[in-house]
């Protein structure tokens, strides 16, 4: 199926969820816990319908097409505000790396629930005092004859409380046996596995989308590390980079958040102006994101980087009353906002990536 037919059929079936009032809300890329539910069900229907595992081989359950029919999915999905997929850690991070770096036993294994959403991924990478300097993480995975031993502490796992499995960055050669980038494996680790527990971490938006995630001498088995010992940087940042480009092409998403813009009524020129500046600035990363194409590269930071303040702005034009700085959905847009900058990598980190690999500045002292 050529890509236009498979948009076509994409959108076709959309409107028929709709029209039928079966299209959930778009909850974005993080799934929250309480509705995990609903999105192993929108999940399986997606599979049933043929669109889940768009690019992905057919020996995996999914459909072996490409990328350019996965990305028109994509968009036809953002046009009605609908999720593409369950989750993004499980269906673009952990699914990515598996097929790039798994075994045909690990792909069996993971990847045919994965994609019928039996199968929820968490992602624990971040640490304490490793947050935009990944590499500096300091939970450990010790061999132990054929298995595995973890101890350490994660932050900011997303729904980590409501996953199956989760994907773990630890360090295997201490710091001080090799470059901190040199000594760290990836795992996949089920979430059950005795020693392992979970933590809510409470927003200032009064909800709790992330976990604190403690590891006790969680034992692993051998299968549990995904691509070479010792070579999980290249795995993780594999991943990372298709987060990236994620997040880059969500920027189609916002076409009805900007066309709402322009309709609302300012009620004063400086409002007015604000609101179309956002606009344009909106656009504007839509076409940066259509540009970059379905493969991530330095674009996706720059498109990062720029929803990221977008959001900020967003938020602001929103809140147009007194009211809505109380208790509503506005105000809660408000505080929530910050997190943009923070999530898929910090503004910080996207601006460093596009001074050195964009722009050719000299590397950031250390």
């Amino acid at each position: 199926m050529d890509v236009d037919a498979f948009a076509a059929a994409a959108r076709s079936w959309l409107a028929d969820q709709k029209a039928a009032s079966a299209l959930p809300t778009d909850w974005g890329a993080i799934l929250p816990g309480p509705i995990t539910d609903l999105g192993r069900e929108w999940q399986r229907r997606l599979y049933d319908a043929g669109f889940a595992g768009i690019d992905w081989p057919e020996e995996y359950g999914g459909r072996g097409l490409t990328p350019e029919h996965t990305m028109a999915w994509g968009e036809a999905a953002a046009e009605v505000e609908a999720p593409a997929v369950l989750n993004m850690v499980g269906l673009v991070l952990t699914a990515g790396a598996l097929l790039t770096f798994g075994t045909h036993e690990q792909k069996s294994t993971h990847l045919p629930l994965t994609v019928t959403g039996e199968r929820v991924w968490c992602q624990m990478f971040s640490e304490p005092d490793a947050g935009s300097d990944l590499a500096s993480l300091t939970t450990k995975a010790e061999r132990d004859g054929e298995t595995w031993r973890v101890n350490g502490r994660k932050v900011w796992t997303s729904a980590g409380n409501a996953a199956d499995w989760g994907i773990l960055m630890a360090r295997t050669k201490s710091l001080s046996a090799a470059p901190k980038h040199e000594g760290i494996s990836f795992f996949l680790v089920d979430m059950l596995t005795p020693g392992l527990q979970t933590r809510p971490l409470r927003q200032m938006t009064g909800s709790a989308e992330f976990d604190e995630v403690t590891l006790d001498e969680v034992e692993l088995p051998a299968d549990a590390l995904l691509g070479p010992e010792h070579g999980g940087w290249g795995v993780a940042m594999g991943a990372l980079t298709r987060e990236r480009g994620f997040i880059g092409a969500g920027a189609k998403a916002l076409q009805s958040h900007l066309e709402a813009l322009l309709a609302h009524q300012s009620r004063s020129r400086v409002e007015t102006d604000r609101r179309v500046a956002a606009y344009a600035t909106g656009r504007t990363l839509a076409l940066l994101s259509q540009r970059q194409g379905p493969t991530a590269s330095v674009a996706s930071s720059l498109a990062k980087l720029g929803l990221a303040e977008l959001a900020m702005e967003l938020a602001a034009v929103r809140a147009t009353s007194a009211a809505d700085m109380l208790r509503s959905p506005a105000s809660d847009a408000v505080v929530g906002a910050p997190g943009a900058r923070l999530g898929g990598g910090t503004s910080e980190v996207q601006r460093n990536i596009i001074g050195e690999r964009l722009l050719g500045l000299p590397r950031e002292p250390k």
